[in-house]
């Protein structure tokens, strides 16, 4: 960047630099109290000493609302980005990054966040706890799994996770009540599942918190160990509307296609407490049963009115 920038412009307030085959962005920065949107895509950006040192300290930390770094040579996400706490749009489409730090949970203001085209392989649950994100563009890809607490991103409006590993969803990404886009084509969403009936035997410990839960023993804090109320207070309820029963750690993992929209079929993720409960769940398989298709339609018309748009192709 040009040197005396500050002085020149001390309220300047959009800087655009994209294009430029910039390596590094100087001190100069720094001093630019008023910016509130940074552009520097498309540069070579990346090494050491891309960005200024003390980027978190100075004025622009508390000023910047947009910052676009798509289309450099970054392989992970600045630490330094990480402290701008009142970014509202972060771009890093285009880079090389290989993973998303826990720590992006601090951009709290962060409404708009474009990770495309990378070489990200897992999202890490800490996403989740962005309260204000709106828009989540992870497509181009090599994730393999959504985690089921991305639900929890109540503010979610839109989703693009197409060209990446998909082979399923979550269950739970059904609470995202306001998600109007959901981008899915791309990934390996394929018809036919082998269903996975591993099951390790519960504890004893696991036998007898079951026994507790489904038969409503009743008991009081004061009764028990802090660590086994925590424990009882950690169960899962059996997705199997005929079984009731609930589990802790043992489950057997299955897959369940779900009609979206009347018209597309995803494939979502089911946690049951035993193997016995998986047969009126396998439209995994061809030869489902009628309670299991059943099912789907009941589940999808309650999705349908959730998912505006899902764009498989």
């Amino acid at each position: 960047l040009p040197a005396g920038l500050s002085q020149w412009f001390p309220a300047l307030e959009v800087l655009d630099v994209s294009g430029t085959g910039l390596t590094e962005m100087g001190t100069e920065l720094l001093s630019l109290p008023c910016l509130h949107t940074l552009l520097a895509k498309n540069n070579r950006l990346g090494g050491p000493g891309s960005l200024p040192k003390g980027l978190e300290q100075a004025p622009l930390a508390r000023s910047l609302r947009v910052l676009n770094l798509s289309g450099n040579r970054f392989s992970e996400v600045p630490p330094a980005l990480l402290q701008l706490r009142g970014l509202r749009s972060l771009s890093l489409g285009g880079n090389r990054l290989h993973g998303i730090p826990p720590d992006i949970q601090e951009l709290h203001s962060l409404e708009f966040l474009y990770l495309g085209g990378n070489f990200i392989t897992a999202i890490p649950p800490e996403l989740a706890k962005l309260p204000s994100l709106r828009y989540l563009v992870l497509c181009d890809n090599k994730i393999q799994s959504i985690p089921p607490q991305l639900a929890q991103l109540h503010s979610l409006r839109s989703l693009s996770l197409h060209n990446n590993l998909l082979t399923y969803l979550p269950r739970e990404i059904l609470n995202l009540v306001h998600l109007d886009e959901l981008s899915l084509r791309g990934n390996p969403l394929v018809v036919r599942f082998v269903r996975d009936l591993t099951y390790n035997p519960p504890s004893l410990q696991e036998l007898a918190g079951r026994t507790i839960k489904t038969r409503n023993v009743p008991y009081a804090p004061s009764d028990l160990p802090e660590s086994l109320v925590r424990y009882l207070s950690l169960a899962s309820n059996c997705p199997n509307p005929k079984c009731g029963g609930v589990y802790f750690d043992s489950c057997v993992r299955q897959i369940k296609f779900v009609d979206f929209c009347g018209k597309y079929r995803l494939p979502l993720m089911h946690y049951l407490c035993s193997p016995e409960c998986s047969s009126p769940y396998s439209s995994a398989s061809q030869s489902s049963t009628s309670q299991s298709e059943s099912d789907s339609e009941d589940e999808a018309s309650v999705a349908a009115h959730r998912m505006q748009k899902v764009l498989l192709g």
